[in-house]
């Protein structure tokens, strides 16, 4: 796989491509945000740091999900719960802080890869709900006619619920199938996507949540 390595420190892009060498990926590294929103098209994956010279990682985050969908891991320093929050919310697929063990940086890739591919096979489908149309081919979702801007996750989300509506789902299914990991290390992630979905929708109960089990999708009524 062809990953960009988004780090300003060389000691540290020199010690995460090596090692993602060992396990045969071949590895661009940017020192500059900026590098990477211009030639992104030459990678299959992303790890990014937050500390740039030039923009805030968040900023060039940013930017990045309005112009491509490739799979992006923030690999930071910042470990606090609003740098998590916000980097996921803004569209990455998963968050690590600095320093992460190789081998779990490597596998996290290989679940975000593996489950882009499986997504990327899905059948040619369209589902709706209410005044909610969620297109599984093309991954976009639009509401009362007006399409609205999802994350990676936030499709996958919806997806998952769509597909059986009014039934429970519980998180531990939602994690394992979107995150590739059922553990409550990530359930955060979880939630934060979910209130995100909320926001986006305008659709109030649309997502409802079973206390102490998970998700349950509700045919909305419209506005």
């Amino acid at each position: 796989m062809n990953i960009a390595l988004v780090e300003d420190d060389d000691s540290v892009a020199a010690a995460v491509s090596a090692g993602l060498r060992r396990f045969g990926h071949r590895v661009a590294v940017f020192g500059r945000g900026g590098d990477l929103l211009l030639d992104h098209k030459s990678a299959d994956f992303v790890i990014l740091d937050l500390g740039l010279p030039d923009q805030d990682g968040m900023e060039i985050l940013r930017q990045l999900r309005t112009i491509t969908s490739i799979p992006v891991i923030v690999l930071t320093a910042r470990g606090d719960e609003r740098s998590v929050v916000r980097g996921l919310r803004l569209g990455a697929d998963d968050y690590l802080v600095k320093p992460a063990r190789l081998a779990e940086l490597v596998a996290r890739i290989d679940v975000i890869h593996r489950r882009s591919a499986r997504d990327e096979s899905a059948p040619v489908e369209t589902v709706t709900s209410g005044d909610i149309v969620v297109d599984l081919t093309s991954r976009t979702v639009s509401v009362a006619g007006e399409p609205i801007a999802l994350t990676t996750k936030e499709f996958a989300i919806v997806a998952m619920l769509v597909e059986s509506p009014g039934a429970a789902v519980s998180r531990e299914e939602i994690l394992d199938r979107v995150w590739g990991d059922a553990f409550a290390t990530v359930s955060r992630s979880l939630d934060v996507h979910v209130a995100g979905l909320r926001a986006k929708l305008k659709r109030p109960g649309t997502i409802s949540t079973i206390r102490g089990f998970g998700y349950r999708w509700i045919e909305p009524s419209g506005n």
